[in-house]
């Protein structure tokens, strides 16, 4: 198992994900931006092979306006060089990596625009994967999309849409069960039908499910990844006390990790860590992991 954390490393003091107002739009911001993030992933790969962190997911605002029609620059041939140092890194220290638009990103909407530019994006983060060199096995996670008063009508468009985009996203792309409209047997239901592979979220599983024990989620999304999507990933959190439903935890609770681990004995994926504090939990979890199953 690598265990990983999402996007940011708050002890390093250095953001993948600075970005800009559109209003202020200019190639040369862009630039000075995407420097920043570049190199700033580049100081946190180092440090989570450092602290044997082999799973990370990079910022979807590694560059900013990318998709957008005012983002007119041939930033992937500026940054060939950059992009390839930061694969080549990569694949050198055998990390995972992982990528997950924002919620606007939806290929199954009702809006013949709002996919159009749901597509784009999820194009630009193919982009990003694929000129650093990374086979399929690094993947861009995103959810199944609205209900829209119909939920059969819904996923038959997801399948739709899915079927339409380029074979180099397809082989990149997993869904997610949600903790709202789509459950992890929804998920099952496109899977079977299309071959995607399933991420498997257990937060998002406690919160909406249809009676499947943790352990029999995690064999069913599991067996859904072929060898070449890798082995299988899956998100992990706890509900933050106090808030509403759905809301991540600030800091992994040992307890329930260490419960977690127990039910999923045996079992092999890869482990992102949604939870607040990133790095700070994902160490801890680390040190659970190897006292758990004497690593």
């Amino acid at each position: 198992m690598k265990i990983g954390y999402p996007c940011i490393n708050r002890g390093i003091g250095c953001s993948t994900n600075s970005t800009f107002r559109l209003a202020s739009y200019s190639e040369e911001r862009l630039i000075q931006k995407v420097e920043n993030n570049l190199n700033c992933l580049f100081k946190i790969l180092q440090y989570n092979v450092q602290n044997s962190f082999y799973f990370f997911r990079i910022s979807s605002d590694l560059v900013p306006f990318a998709s957008h029609p005012v983002c007119t620059f041939d930033w992937a041939g500026h940054f060939r060089e950059d992009l390839r140092k930061i694969g080549e890194f990569i694949r050198e220290h055998n990390i995972r990596i992982s990528m997950h638009p924002d919620q606007f990103v939806i290929i199954n909407a009702l809006k013949k625009d709002v996919v159009e530019r749901s597509v784009k994006e999820l194009e630009y983060h193919c982009t990003v994967l694929d000129k650093m060199g990374l086979d399929r096995s690094a993947k861009i996670q995103i959810h199944l999309g609205g209900v829209y008063g119909d939920k059969v009508s819904a996923m038959d468009r997801f399948i739709a849409s899915y079927n339409s985009l380029s074979t180099p996203l397809k082989s990149r792309l997993v869904i997610e069960n949600d903790d709202r409209s789509y459950s992890l047997e929804d998920c099952l239901a496109v899977h079977h039908k299309i071959g995607i592979p399933i991420i498997f979220d257990v937060f998002h599983h406690q919160c909406l499910n249809n009676g499947e024990t943790l352990r029999q989620a995690l064999e069913l999304s599991g067996n859904t990844w072929t060898k070449a999507d890798g082995i299988p990933m899956v998100d992990y959190s706890s509900q933050q006390r106090g808030q509403r439903s759905g809301s991540h935890a600030k800091t992994l609770n040992p307890e329930m990790f260490k419960k977690f681990l127990h039910e999923a004995s045996g079992l092999d994926f890869d482990l992102m860590l949604e939870i607040k504090d990133k790095e700070t939990s994902a160490l801890k979890a680390l040190e659970i992991l190897r006292a758990t199953w004497d690593l």
